[in-house]
């Protein structure tokens, strides 16, 4: 009787999916048995992008997150349900491990920096919004959120399109897809390498550059997350001003120009990269004993961290994995 000869392994179908979710352009690519496999997986991980969007928006009236605000702003309580309050105790683990720098209260000085009208905020108003910043005028006790302050409000912009690439991976492999990554604006959570067993080469967006990077990261597994001063600024007599503003002075973080985090989970590289920003002089430090995998680069041009280097000439678009 002659042996069997080793069955050859099928070749996967590469799937690629572009969409739009939470203010930016999104897109998922999974290698999976089929392009009908690829599809169910992918159609459940956007439909739960945009449940999270849809829960979390403060642009909606509907969400959940303007109903929270409701409360908010009569210094009202709310009862959230689990996974609001794993949320929120995550955004209270950033607020201690920052110095109160990371603050999910801070949204509101939105308000007072208008980037599109090219002009400084009131130092009136923004004064007055500053009384209704800081997590320790909140309440929380699980799953009661009170606040203390009429007028405040929550916002998880720093938080949630991070989780919702990280659920969305998670989707995907419990649809049988182990290969793939999906990349919300930036935000990427890598679920296992290419097809052929290759890494995902992501290049870093270089802050002061258009179209530059910074360097390419070849990742098999984990996720990369990014912040800077690069996407919502001013230049204001040669000054630039950008959107992450310091909860406690509200202005804006001038030290940083971009940070770039690897980490297991992308809301952990997220706001690791974000709290660097918000530490300005401190960050490197802080990144340095973090012992995440991590480049930055200041406003004066200057780089490094475990990750710098120059970036490979065939790297095809800043935050894009291929």
């Amino acid at each position: 009787m002659k042996p069997k000869k080793p069955s050859k392994r099928r070749p996967l179908t590469f799937y690629r999916r572009e969409f739009q979710a939470m203010g930016t352009p999104c897109e998922i690519q999974l290698f999976a048995i089929s392009a009908a496999a690829a599809g169910a997986a992918a159609d459940a991980a956007i439909a739960d992008v945009r449940r999270l969007e849809a829960r979390y928006s403060r642009y909606r009236d509907d969400s959940f997150l303007s109903e929270i605000n409701r409360s908010a702003a009569l210094g009202g309580s709310i009862a959230v349900d689990d996974e609001t309050a794993s949320l929120l105790d995550y955004a209270l683990t950033c607020y201690e491990q920052s110095e109160g720098l990371f603050d999910v209260t801070s949204g509101i000085l939105r308000r007072a920096w208008k980037f599109d009208a090219g002009r400084l905020p009131e130092p009136a108003m923004l004064a007055a919004l500053l009384e209704k910043v800081g997590w320790h005028r909140l309440c929380w006790r699980r799953p009661e959120l009170t606040f203390s302050v009429a007028g405040m409000e929550i916002d998880f912009g720093g938080v949630v399109k991070e989780y919702a690439a990280d659920c969305a991976a998670t989707i995907c492999r419990n649809h049988g897809v182990q290969r793939g990554v999906v990349n919300l604006g930036g935000d990427i959570r890598v679920i296992g390498p290419r097809g052929d067993g290759s890494p995902w080469r992501v290049g870093i967006r270089d802050p002061r550059r258009q179209g530059g990077l910074l360097d390419t990261l070849n990742l098999y597994e984990g996720a990369v997350a990014s912040s800077g001063d690069y996407e919502r600024c001013m230049v204001i007599d040669q000054v630039r001003y950008g959107h992450i503003l310091n909860p406690k002075t509200g202005w804006p973080v001038r030290h940083l120009a971009a940070v770039t985090v690897v980490g297991d989970f992308c809301v952990v590289a997220g706001s690791a990269s974000t709290i660097a920003m918000l530490k300005e002089g401190d960050g490197v430090e802080w990144l340095e004993q973090l012992n995440l995998p991590h480049l930055w680069v200041d406003v004066a041009g200057r780089g490094g961290g475990s990750l710098f280097g120059p970036a490979e000439p065939a790297a095809q678009g800043a935050g894009s994995p291929r």
